[in-house]
């Protein structure tokens, strides 16, 4: 059954534009257990993903992915000259995972953060609630649907 997430990136670190040029990419760099439990874990190839521009004004939903690989070692945890280096990690034990997404369709419209604060259909949104940080989380069926919608994507093309 096809799970659906969102993932979050600053635009000047990655922007969707640059994904639907690149066409797929590698989600490197997520430095938090959570988050790395779930790309490591639960995240399937075919999941659906919000990708979510955070830190810029205002964070927006600006187009639909999807996993297109599986969890694997994120390498550049090993690389010292990566700004993702972490001494703890190697590649005969891996400390970090990462999975491949690949970009499927923009939004027709951004879906801004105060917007999907505002419809009530969105109430219970991990993204929504006060203190969420991570990178990686969780979305349901009803709230990616309701996120599409507001994105004008009526008729989806995945």
């Amino acid at each position: 059954m096809t799970k659906h997430w969102l993932m979050k990136s600053e635009p000047n670190a990655y922007h969707w534009n640059q994904l639907l040029k690149d066409k797929t990419t590698h989600w490197d760099g997520v430095r938090n257990y959570q988050a790395r439990n779930t790309m490591r874990d639960l995240m399937k190839i075919g999941d659906l993903v919000l990708f979510y521009h955070s830190n810029c004004k205002p964070p927006h939903i600006a187009g639909i992915a999807k996993v297109c690989k599986e969890g694997y070692p994120d390498h550049t945890s090993w690389d010292p000259d990566s700004h993702y280096f972490d001494e703890k990690s190697s590649p005969e034990n891996p400390r970090w995972m990462m999975v491949d997404i690949e970009a499927i369709q923009s939004m027709e419209t951004i879906v801004d953060l105060p917007q999907m604060k505002g419809d009530p259909s969105l109430e219970g949104m991990p993204l929504l609630a006060k203190g969420q940080r991570l990178s990686v989380q969780p979305v349901s069926p009803e709230h990616f649907q309701r996120v599409c919608q507001l994105g004008g994507l009526e008729e989806l093309l995945w």
